[in-house]
């Protein structure tokens, strides 16, 4: 079902116009349908529901507590990359024992947090952070649950910002300093080694390179095994693309039964991570024309949204679709350059793009689920946007539009001498 749909030349989430959402809460504003989340999250829980998993959803691809709290009463698990993010599943009614907390820096006082409110397991992603939680573990006489992030040194054939299975990155540990460290594993008294974890990146559109990379994670697992060390679950992470213009990723159906089919009979619970697959296409950003600037070489439709709220364009050159929220059959269309106001020359939404368009009107820019809010900033000091969640005919203010004086608040002056 598409959740974002055209009814007499307006766009539509469910049953809600988006024309009165931009009426009742202005804009920029971020739009969520409520049915797409949980559409897509059941289609992943259908295509593992054979083989004994857990469904972690990736709390950085978009971190608001109600679409937390959606998903933790759907049963979900969460993957977490700071102790803020574990505050958030905390607070959202998150399941502390179906946490995983992923990322290369965790800090003492996060480590703390996440043992003493007993989460399901820590991936670690190099030796110095496990000897640091192997102390941390022992100085609070508990032992923590470990999978080392394994680095199987695999092409993910995504942009280079966000692929990190490559040896070059800074995620994990190799394939041979990790069979080290768990044949090891009596050296770290406060660790209890649970499973091995992996994650090549994001945007994954082919199948091709998780298959290699779960390859590589299965090869392990059988040589730990025969070496006496039996590991409970495998976490392959998350990643799974979606389609922002011509992309054709794996359907949850698909990417399960690679997975499932190289699993054969081996004793493991299956961990995975989405976030954009379950988030992005759930989403809308809706921005509103301020002017139309034509050039001698270029049309602009300046826009009230920026690089600030949505950044994806800017930093991966990425493509989103953009549309008016009401169809215009009465102006020729024109190639505009969809631009903010923020004083960057890459400041841009969407470049060379056809429409027909007067000042005033609304735009949405498709698939800005994730990444999108969860990146944002106050740059040019512009409050961030507001959020909005469609429940078929209801309309939910989930987060409020800050204030300029919301981002001075915590700001002081010096005294004068």
């Amino acid at each position: 079902m598409d959740h974002f749909s055209y009814r007499d030349g307006l766009l539509y989430c469910e049953s809600v116009p988006l024309d009165e959402i931009a009426s009742l809460f202005g804009t920029p504003c971020y739009v969520y349908s409520r049915a797409a989340i949980v559409q897509r999250w059941n289609a992943f829980e259908r295509s593992f529901s054979s083989h004994e998993h857990l469904l972690c959803y990736a709390v950085k691809a978009n971190s608001n507590l109600a679409i937390l709290n959606i998903l933790a009463r759907l049963g979900s698990g969460f993957d977490i990359v700071s102790v803020g993010e574990l505050e958030r599943v905390l607070v959202a009614g998150g399941d502390p024992q179906k946490v995983v907390f992923s990322g290369v820096g965790k800090r003492i006082d996060e480590m703390r947090r996440a043992l003493e409110v007993g989460i399901f397991c820590f991936n670690v992603e190099s030796l110095a952070e496990l000897e640091r939680l192997d102390k941390v573990a022992g100085g609070m006489g508990c032992r923590a649950p470990v999978a080392l992030r394994v680095n199987p040194d695999v092409d993910a054939g995504t942009h280079p910002y966000i692929a990190t299975g490559l040896k070059e990155s800074k995620f994990g540990i190799s394939l041979d300093e990790a069979e080290g460290i768990y044949l090891r594993h009596t050296q770290f008294p406060h660790i209890c080694f649970l499973g091995l974890d992996c994650h090549i990146g994001s945007q994954l559109t082919t199948l091709a390179p998780l298959t290699d990379a779960l390859d590589r994670m299965l090869t392990l697992y059988d040589r730990l095994q025969a070496n006496g060390l039996s590991l409970t679950h495998l976490d392959m992470g998350g990643g799974l693309g979606i389609r922002y213009q011509h992309e054709d990723p794996p359907t949850p159906d698909g990417y399960a039964a690679a997975f499932l089919q190289a699993l054969g009979d081996r004793p493991l619970r299956l961990i995975i991570e989405p976030g954009r697959a379950i988030v992005g296409e759930s989403g809308v950003l809706l921005t509103q024309v301020e002017y139309l600037k034509v050039t001698p070489n270029k049309s602009f439709a300046v826009v009230d949204a920026a690089m600030n709220d949505l950044i994806r364009p800017a930093l991966y050159d990425a493509w989103h679709n953009v549309e008016p929220v009401v169809s215009r059959t009465d102006l020729p269309a024109t190639s505009y350059d969809i631009v903010g106001p923020v004083c960057e020359s890459g400041d841009f939404l969407a470049s060379g793009r056809d429409l027909a368009l007067i000042a005033g009107d609304l735009l949405a820019v498709f698939a800005a689920g994730a990444y999108g809010f969860s990146m944002s900033s106050n740059y040019n000091t512009r409050p961030r946007a507001a959020e909005i969640l469609v429940d078929k005919t209801a309309i939910h203010c989930v987060r409020k539009r800050e204030t300029v004086a919301d981002l001075y608040a915590g700001e002081v002056i010096l005294p004068y001498n």
